[in-house]
C-alpha cells in the first residue's frame, strides 16, 4: 500500500466523521423554518415567518379576488411552513386563507386569499430575545380607522341600549299596574304609528356618518386612553409558571375600560383590544389623534431575582431617572419596538414622528405626577408598592407633549406570589377599582380643559 493510498484512505475516514458530525439541518439545503405565527386585528394583521437563516421574498397583489402572492427563494417546503395554513382564524378581517407550496425547485409560493384589498408591508427583523431571523408582513386597510369616530358610535350605541332598557322596565312595570286587558290596547296603539306621523319622521342617519347628538356630545366627553403594554410578538416579562404580561395587562385594560366607560361624560380607548403588537410611537400617536386627556399604560414588572415585589407608578423624566431601577426599568420597557418588531418602512415621516415622541413639555410632568400621585395612593391601599412615591424616567410611551401620562407597574410578574395574584380576577378587579377612584379623583381635583374635538 503506498503513502498516498493511505492518505487517501485517512481522509476519506475523517470526512466520513464529518458528515455523520452534521445535523439534518446543516445538511439540509437551505434555511429551516422554526415558526410560523399569524396576528389578526382590527387594525392591521401580521404574519410572521421564523427562519433560522435570513429569508428572501418577494410579493405581489393580484385582483378579482384580491389575492397577496410571496415567493421564497432559496427554500424547499417544510411541514412547519404548512402549519401556515391552519394558523388562520375565520374571524381573521383581512386573510380568507392561505396556500402554500413548491412552486419551482428551491422557491416557495404563498398565496394569501384576501376579504379584502389591503396595503401589504413587507420586511425582515435580526434575531432578538428568543426569536431569531424573522420575515413579516403586515396587512393594513386600504383607509384607517378614525378611532375618535369609534368611540362617539360606541357612546351613541351605549345611550341607546340604555335608553331602550329603561323604556322595556317602565313598559313591564305599567304592565304590571294596569294588567294585561288595559295594556294591551296602549302598547298596540303605541306600536302602530300613524300615516302622518310615519311620514313626518326623519330617516335614520346612516352608520357612516355619527348622529347629530354624537356630534355634541364629542364637545363633553373626556377620554382615557389605556394602553395594555406588549402584545403580538411581543409578550413582554413570562411568570415563573408562565404567565405571559402582554396576557395579563390586557385583562386588566378590559376591565378597566368597561368600568370607565359606564362613568357619565366619560370614555376609554384601548390602543390595543387584542393579541397584537402595536409601536411606541403609534401607541402615543392613536392617544393624540382621539385628543385624550389622559394616558394611561398598564404593565407588570419584572426583575432578574424573584424576590422584587410591589406594584409602581411612573411619569415621564425631562432630565435622569429619579432611581437606577426606574431607569433600567424604562430601557427595558422602550425595548418593546425590537422585540415586537416594528416597521420601519410603514413610518413614513420618521423626522415628525421621532419629534413628536421626544417632546416633553413641564406642565404634561406635572400633571402627569398629579394624576400619578393619586392612583398610587389607591394601588398602595390593595398590595404593596415597590415605591412609595411616583419615580421618573424617560418612558418613550409616556412622551406625548400635550396629555398627562403614567405608566403603571401592576405587580412584579417574576415574584411567584404576585404573578399568582396578577393571575385571579379578584385581584385584577381591586386594581381597576384602585385605578378607577385615582383617575376619578385627578379629573374631580382637575378638570380637563373643554375641547372642541373634530369629527
Amino acid at each position: 500500500m503506498t503513502p498516498s493510498t493511505i492518505d487517501r484512505r485517512t481522509w476519506l475516514k475523517q470526512s466520513g466523521s464529518l458528515v455523520l458530525l452534521l445535523s439534518t439541518r446543516q445538511l439540509a439545503f437551505g434555511a429551516t423554518i422554526v415558526a410560523v405565527r399569524v396576528w389578526p386585528a382590527a387594525d392591521y394583521t401580521r404574519v410572521t415567518i421564523e427562519s433560522d437563516q435570513p429569508l428572501a421574498a418577494k410579493h405581489f397583489m393580484t385582483d378579482n379576488p384580491p389575492r397577496l402572492v410571496v415567493d421564497i427563494e432559496q427554500l424547499e417546503l417544510s411541514p412547519t411552513l404548512r402549519e401556515l395554513v391552519g394558523k388562520v382564524r375565520s374571524d381573521d378581517p383581512y386573510i380568507a386563507g392561505v396556500r402554500v407550496g413548491q412552486n419551482q425547485p428551491r422557491l416557495v409560493r404563498l398565496v394569501v386569499d384576501l376579504k379584502q384589498v389591503v396595503r401589504p408591508q413587507q420586511f425582515t427583523l435580526d434575531p432578538v430575545a428568543a426569536y431569531g431571523h424573522r420575515l413579516v408582513f403586515d396587512l393594513y386597510p386600504l383607509q384607517e380607522r378614525d378611532p375618535l369616530l369609534e368611540i362617539v358610535r360606541d357612546k351613541d350605541r351605549a345611550d341607546k341600549r340604555a335608553d331602550q332598557a329603561v323604556r322595556d322596565s317602565l313598559g313591564e312595570l305599567i304592565g304590571r299596574i294596569e294588567g294585561p286587558a288595559s295594556a294591551s290596547a296602549p302598547a298596540a296603539r303605541a306600536s302602530a304609528p300613524t300615516a302622518s306621523a310615519r311620514a313626518s319622521a326623519p330617516s335614520p342617519a346612516p352608520e357612516s356618518q355619527p348622529s347629530a347628538r354624537a356630534k355634541r356630545e364629542v364637545e363633553r366627553l373626556t377620554i382615557v386612553a389605556i394602553d395594555p403594554g406588549h402584545g403580538g410578538e411581543d409578550p413582554g416579562a413570562i411568570g415563573p409558571s408562565g404567565l405571559r404580561e402582554k396576557d395579563v395587562v390586557l385583562a386588566v385594560a378590559l376591565r378597566l375600560r368597561e368600568r370607565l366607560n359606564a362613568l357619565p361624560g366619560l370614555r376609554a380607548m384601548l390602543t390595543r383590544d387584542g393579541d397584537f403588537f402595536v409601536p411606541l410611537y403609534d401607541r402615543v400617536r392613536k392617544a393624540r389623534r382621539v385628543q385624550a386627556d389622559l394616558f394611561v399604560s398598564i404593565h407588570a414588572d419584572a426583575f432578574m431575582t424573584p424576590h422584587a415585589r410591589g406594584a409602581s407608578v411612573f411619569a415621564l423624566s425631562s432630565g435622569a431617572a429619579t432611581s437606577a431601577a426606574a431607569r433600567w426599568i424604562a430601557d427595558k420597557e422602550n425595548e418593546a419596538d425590537l422585540v415586537g418588531g416594528v416597521n420601519q418602512r410603514a413610518v413614513k415621516d420618521a423626522q415628525v414622528l421621532r419629534a413628536m415622541v421626544e417632546m416633553s413639555t413641564a406642565a404634561q410632568i406635572k400633571d402627569s405626577l398629579r394624576v400619578g400621585d393619586e392612583v398610587l395612593q389607591h394601588i398602595g391601599r390593595i398590595g404593596h408598592l415597590h415605591k412609595g412615591k411616583v419615580e421618573q424616567a424617560g418612558f418613550a410611551v409616556l412622551k406625548a407633549p400635550d396629555i398627562p401620562s403614567i405608566l403603571v407597574e401592576t405587580a412584579f410578574i417574576s415574584n411567584p406570589e404576585e404573578e399568582t395574584l396578577l393571575r385571579t380576577a379578584k385581584y385584577q378587579d381591586r386594581l381597576v377599582d384602585a385605578l378607577v377612584t385615582g383617575v376619578r379623583r385627578y379629573f374631580t381635583k382637575n378638570p380637563p380643559q373643554v375641547r372642541q374635538r373634530v369629527l
